[in-house]
């Protein structure tokens, strides 16, 4: 991934791997690894450690941010690879602003699967009382409106990467 390329948003809901897959996919292509969790605000980092799950409002400065980040980037040509939950489409349409042409890869799977995940992390501030809440709100992206892949988590991360990268080749 260089200049030109487009940049690349490793999107879902906590557990599913975003920062680990995003850290290889962005260690494979030489693209800078920009950590959405890094841009949340001090209130909602601990309305989330208390259990409480963010309102669009609580996220709409924290995806300010983001888009603000992605945008700066963008100019300089800086080759992106972002975690963001992006959650809801119009979450995504907001980072889009920022960058009309980001491609989003959707990491999912089950509801167990990412429980246990939540459940062994260390030093998170999400915890997965949570998790609920957000598959709740989440609204899968939708093809061809969205530029966006899908896949699955169950593999280790390097097979997930591999599969990243081989169906962002295909677009």
């Amino acid at each position: 991934m260089g200049k030109g390329r487009d940049n690349v948003v490793f999107m879902g809901v906590s557990g599913c791997g975003k920062s680990t897959v995003a850290a290889l996919h962005a260690r494979a292509t030489g693209a800078t690894l920009i950590e959405a969790d890094d841009f949340h605000p001090p209130a909602n980092v601990e309305k989330m450690r208390a259990g409480t799950p963010l309102t669009d409002a609580d996220r709409a400065g924290w995806l300010s941010a983001m888009a603000a980040r992605i945008a700066e980037g963008r100019a300089r040509g800086e080759a992106m690879v972002v975690t963001c939950s992006a959650l809801k489409r119009a979450y995504r349409d907001r980072l889009r602003e920022a960058d009309p042409h980001l491609i989003f890869v959707h990491l999912t799977g089950p509801r167990e699967l990412l429980a246990a995940r939540i459940g062994a992390r260390r030093g998170h501030f999400m915890p997965a009382g949570l998790l609920d809440s957000q598959l709740a709100a989440l609204e899968p992206p939708v093809m061809p409106a969205e530029r966006c892949v899908t896949v699955d988590v169950g593999p280790e991360p390097q097979v997930i990467q591999a599969a990243v990268a081989a169906a962002l080749s295909s677009l």
